[in-house]
Order: structure tokens, then sequence, then C-alpha cells
């Protein structure tokens, strides 16, 4: 059994350890915000709230620092809840199961939580950590970033006083982060008509799964595969591109900001020509499988006959719906001309859900690039529009412009050399990251994002190099103590 509280620091390992044990999905960190409030208490500290559900807690300075600028840290509370599909599990009672794997803490079938639990449990720790040095601290804990950056964009006036930030959210040690990607959904709805399931036909349901998913920004580069884009590439191979045969569903992806591991669809066959259809499916699924291999060699489809539904899309609706899903974009759009293996543009078909008696599908895209994404965006209401969809735009965020003259940006660099050993790679994000959010409620505000080692993100392979925390919080502290 792994014992996460053994690990160096002890300080903040122990309050990752407890922070397992608390359910914190997106809009309800309700436990988890408690658990920051309790410990503020013990330790007298005051705490701030705003209306939206964000708070921050005022850690005064070390004695003789008190006369040092406020420095601002700041985490997101919730994580991303994914589990392997065969894995009974559940989040709003069952403890994340820690498990040491080769250096790397992983978990046993689900998400770890260590994005963006590293980061709140050094925040918890700095409560706690009598040897620290620092002036006067402002914790600003937020809720619902993997959703929507939400807390951060209803961040309230006058929460914050000070004027330098450190966020802990970043997911590649050896690097300072000095900008991100903005991004924004699109949500399209179709109609869906159905008709009774004809006679004479087998109901095949098709379940793709063993792909590594991932991050959708961080990741995105890795050209895995989406699962419920190749679920729509075999289907429409193998029914000759003009969808013949009625389908029961079809419905893939659980978050806007993860690659889909999994697709299911429910087709019916006529029996005479099942054989037939199953060879098709075969012959694509080989040609998808070889080009995928080098990204995600345990790709594999099932196919099983069950009982046919009640009622099937109808033609017009079927051929819409994987029409629709060939046509919408996925992936690396376009890279940076400017910062060498950056990735501008991007989008993700992230979900496909029955939902109200419509079928909705979303893409969630992303770029450095403010004309390039509006462009992007235009292109998919285009797409969905054609298909007879109604498109929601959902509000997007804005990116982080890098500023290379910051003083935060120096002194961090220098002591990254002294404290580290090395010079540390300055780099901006291709993902949503709050402190753009938080710099533009802010003006003037002087940021940097940095964190461990934290690998594959928002998917069951999430994992941590346990060894990058300890450098990571000496990194944090040495940098405060030179802040005051």
């Amino acid at each position: 059994m792994t014992f996460v509280s053994d690990f160096q620091p002890a300080v903040l390992w122990r309050h990752f350890d407890h922070i397992l044990t608390v359910p914190r999905p997106s809009k309800g960190e309700d436990a988890m915000r408690a658990y920051v409030e309790s410990r503020a208490a013990a330790r007298g500290y005051e705490v701030r709230h705003d209306d939206a559900g964000n708070l921050v807690v005022a850690v005064p300075a070390t004695a003789g620092h008190e006369s040092a600028a406020v420095t601002v840290l700041q985490a997101h509370l919730d994580m991303v809840q994914e589990k392997n599909s065969d894995k009974e599990f559940d989040w709003t009672k069952d403890a994340i199961r820690p498990v040491l794997d080769g250096g790397y803490l992983t978990a046993d079938g689900t998400t770890l939580g260590s994005d963006n639990g590293i980061g709140v449990a050094a925040m918890l720790a700095l409560m706690d950590a009598e040897d620290a040095v620092h002036g006067p601290l402002e914790l600003l804990f937020t809720f619902d970033e993997e959703t929507g950056l939400t807390g951060a964009a209803e961040l309230g006036d006058g929460l914050l006083h000070g004027r330098r930030l450190l966020n802990l959210d970043t997911e590649e040690e050896g690097a300072l982060y000095v900008g991100c990607a903005g991004g924004g959904d699109n949500l399209l709805r179709l109609a869906v008509a159905e008709v009774a399931a004809p006679a004479g036909h087998v109901a095949l349901d098709f379940h793709l799964s063993g792909l590594k998913g991932g991050h959708s920004g961080v990741d995105i580069h890795l050209q895995r595969g989406n699962a419920i884009k190749l679920l729509a590439r075999i289907l429409h191979a193998a029914m000759g591109g003009d969808v013949p045969f009625p389908f029961g569903r079809f419905e893939g992806g659980t978050a806007h900001n993860a690659i889909p591991r999994e697709a299911f669809a429910t087709v019916l066959v006529p029996a005479d020509k099942e054989a037939d259809f199953r060879a098709a499916v075969d012959a694509e699924l080989a040609a998808v499988a070889a080009e995928y291999r080098p990204a995600d060699p345990d790709l594999r489809l099932s196919v099983e006959k069950v009982d046919a539904p009640a009622k099937v899309w109808d033609d017009a609706t079927g051929h819409r719906v994987l029409d629709l899903l060939e046509a919408l974009p996925h992936g690396v759009q376009t890279m940076s001309y400017d910062i060498p293996d950056l990735v501008e543009t991007s989008t993700n078909l992230a979900t496909v859900e029955r939902r109200d008696g419509r079928l909705e599908i979303l893409a969630s895209s992303r770029s450095s690039v403010d004309s390039a994404i509006a462009a992007l965006r235009r292109r998919i209401r285009a797409a969905g529009e054609l298909a007879g969809a109604e498109v929601d735009e959902r509000g997007g965020y804005p990116g982080w412009k890098p500023d290379m003259g910051s003083e935060l940006l120096r002194v961090m660099t220098d002591l990254h050399q002294r404290v580290i050993g090395d010079v540390p790679a300055i780099k901006a994000i291709h993902a949503g990251l709050e402190t753009g959010i938080i710099g533009e409620r802010y003006p003037g505000m002087d940021m940097i994002s940095f964190g461990p080692q934290i690998e594959f993100p928002h998917s069951p392979d999430e994992r941590v190099l346990v060894d990058s925390v300890e450098r990571f919080w000496k990194l944090l502290t040495a940098t405060l103590e030179e802040l005051a």
C-alpha cells in the first residue's frame, strides 16, 4: 500500500493524502472548500470570500518581513473525474486509491487529481510550514476551473490586494510559463427523429476503447486518437458513406477538455448483410489501428449483438449525425510561427450525448491568436448549420500575453538556476490558465505559472513524478523568501 504522507516534503504530502479522500468535482467543491477554511481557522488566519464561491486565505508575513509587497498564490479546488469503464468507483464517497509506480504516483483506474491537487496542497502546506520565510500572502482558491474557468471569470473585485501572482497549475517541471491560449466552445444541437425499429434486422452494439485520451490542450500535439472521430469513421466507411443502416444511438466523450477515450453506437443491420457489414468494419478498424498504433497501440473495438431498441433514428437523422461527425475538425490546426513547437490553434471534438430529445455535440477550441480561434469557431458553426444543427457559441476566455520583461520572471529564472541547478525553459501553454482571466480582472498583475511534473492529466493514466514535487516546493519557498 502506498502511504502518500511518507513522501517529502511531508508538510505538503500530508495535505494531498487528505485531498485524495475529498470529493471535489467541478461545481461541487464544497467539501474541499470547507477543508481549506478549517485549516485557516486552526491557524487563526483571515478568510475572505466573494459572491461566486472563491476564497482567499490571508497569511501574515513571517517576522521581519511585514513590509514586503503582498504575493498572491493561486490554485483551483476542482478536479476532472475520469475512470476506466470497468472500474467501479463512486465519486461522491470513494477515496482515490494512490499507486506508486516507478517513481510516479498514479491512481487505481481513476484520475489522481494531482491537477491541481498538488498546487492546493502546497498552499495549505504554507499555512503550516514553520520554516518558510515569506512576506504577506494571499492564497486564492478558485472553483470550477476544469469545466469553464468559472471561478476566475467570476472573481470578485477587491478580493485581492497583491499585484504579483504565482499560479501553481502548470504540469511541466523545469519550465516557467508566461502565457496561455484563450478558448471557447461550440455546442451543436441536432434534432433526432425516430421511427419504429425495422423487422428482420440485427442490433449491434459498438464500443471503441483503449485510447489514451489526455488533456485537450497540453496533449493535443501527441496526435492521439479521438474515439468519437474514429468510431464515426469506421461506421461511415463500413456503410459505404451513405448511412444505409438505422442508428439506435451514438455517444462518447466525457468533458470539454479531455480527448475522448471511448465512444459507443448501436446500429441495426439487415440480418442477411451482417457478415458483410462486420467484414467492412474489421477492414476499416485494421486501417485505423495501423495508422494510430504509435500513439494508441491499445485501441480496440468490441461488437456485440443486443436486443433491438423499440425505436431508431430515421434515415435523415443518421445521415446528418454521421456526416457531421466526419466533417467536424479535431486536433492541431496550426503551429505557432513565433514559439518553436507551440501549438497555436486546435480543437477537440469533445462529447456527443443525447439530451432532451436532441443530440448534443460539443467542440472545444483553443488558440493564442484571437482571430484564429474566431475563424475556427465560424468553421465549426458552418459545419453544424449545414447539417441543420442549432449552434450555441459559448462565451470564450482570454489568453495571457507573455511579458518577457517581467520582474517576477527575472527573479524566478535566477532562482531556478541557483536552487534547481539549471536554466528554466520559458514557455507559453496551449491550454487555458486562470492567469489569463485574473490578469484581465486585475490589470497590472505580474504573473508566473509553474509546477511539478504531471503527465496525462484528465485521464486515468494521470501521474505525478514524486521527486519533482520536492523540487517544486523548494523553488516555491525560495521564491517567496526572495520576494520577502
